[in-house]
């Protein structure tokens, strides 16, 4: 699988719309596409305008499947980056 970076941006006004988003994308990732695939983390972000975006980080067997799970769980991807490499200085706090 290769890895992606996806940027949601300015997609929920609350954290508990972000809580019902995620609670889907688990569910369509873990049970309709699990081989195609693999959710491994995102960085909430807060937007200028008070809303919440995401930089999630995934995996995936190709950028189309990526979009096909964006489309499924009714998420935003206004960007998704290919990952060349990753570079680990500290670890997340």
């Amino acid at each position: 699988m290769q890895t992606f970076l996806i940027l949601r941006r300015r997609a929920w006004e609350s954290s508990e719309e972000l809580d019902a988003a995620a609670a889907l994308s688990t569910r369509v990732g873990d049970d309709e596409m699990p081989d195609q695939v693999r959710w491994i983390r995102s960085y909430v972000l807060s937007e200028e305008d008070g809303s919440l975006g995401t930089a999630c980080i995934y995996q995936g067997v190709a950028e189309d499947a990526i979009m096909e799970h964006a489309q499924r769980a009714e998420l935003p991807a206004d960007e998704v980056i290919p990952i060349a490499d990753t570079v680990i200085i500290r670890d997340d706090p």
